[in-house]
């Protein structure tokens, strides 16, 4: 259960080895969360993160933290797998933080390539975020976040699959945010702008570029407020409402 400051003390990351899933862990571990599973493909970089998590509580006060294999591209093992980490005690939150970028030009002319990029970022998503999402109905609390993006707002030229895997993504959060209102249960969209990580290392920063930190940081700002959507930076939500309205012709000019 949260405490009685609204604090997690258990955390499952769907997306073990994420930057800001692990920002997020630290950040929450911190304040009260003392159980955390990562959830994530078996590998040294998996093994590696869990490690560096337990080393941030010592003595009578130690963090446990878990492996579980899991794979976006495998939803028929999902409810197995989760299910097994939610018959060990309550989930007070699920950070959905796994994604991919992909190689817009590349997947554009290789259409198994995009479609690997939808399958991941949606349909992967659909299926763990409704695993994850029952199993939090059904006892009675708990927070689901999200892990969306501005770039699911409009779609780009030079993003547009990723882009169209967000906001349907997206899409999908909200939703399930309105179909679980009244349960207990509290879902989040996070939608963050160009984030400086591994993924993106080889672009150049985007405008308004923030961090994992400043994207774990809004993320337990809303868990406190109860937020529904969260903007990283907050400046982009007014950015976004005006590029959500321009005119095609005009919005195709933009160097966005």
């Amino acid at each position: 259960m949260k405490d009685a400051f609204g604090a997690p003390q258990s955390l499952l990351v769907l997306g073990g080895t994420s930057e800001i899933g692990l920002a997020t862990a630290r950040r929450l571990i911190a304040r009260r969360t003392r159980t955390v599973w990562l959830a994530g493909r078996p590998s040294p970089a998996l093994e590696a993160a869990a490690a560096s998590l337990r080393e941030l509580r010592t003595g009578e006060d130690p963090v446990t933290v878990r492996t579980v294999p899991f794979d976006a591209l495998e939803p028929a093992a999902h409810e197995e797998v989760l299910g097994k980490v939610f018959a060990e005690g309550d989930i007070d939150m699920v950070l959905l933080a796994f994604g991919v970028l992909g190689d817009q030009g590349h997947d554009e002319a290789a259409p198994l390539a995009a479609v690997r990029v939808a399958q991941t970022n949606y349909t992967g998503a659909v299926s763990a975020g409704l695993t994850c999402a029952n199993a939090l109905r059904a006892q009675g609390h708990g927070s689901l976040v999200v892990l969306s993006s501005v770039a699911g707002e409009r779609a780009r030229r030079v993003n547009f699959i990723y882009g169209s895997s967000k906001a349907g993504l997206d899409a999908f959060t909200q939703g399930l945010g309105d179909a679980l209102h009244g349960t207990g249960v509290h879902v989040m969209v996070v939608r963050p702008g160009f984030v400086r990580t591994r993924m993106t290392a080889r672009l150049e920063d985007g405008p308004m570029a923030t961090t994992p930190e400043a994207v774990a940081h809004a993320i337990e700002q809303g868990l406190w407020r109860r937020s529904e959507t969260v903007w990283v930076p907050g400046a982009l939500r007014l950015v976004m409402t005006v590029l959500r309205h321009l005119p095609r012709a005009l919005f195709r000019r933009l160097p966005v």
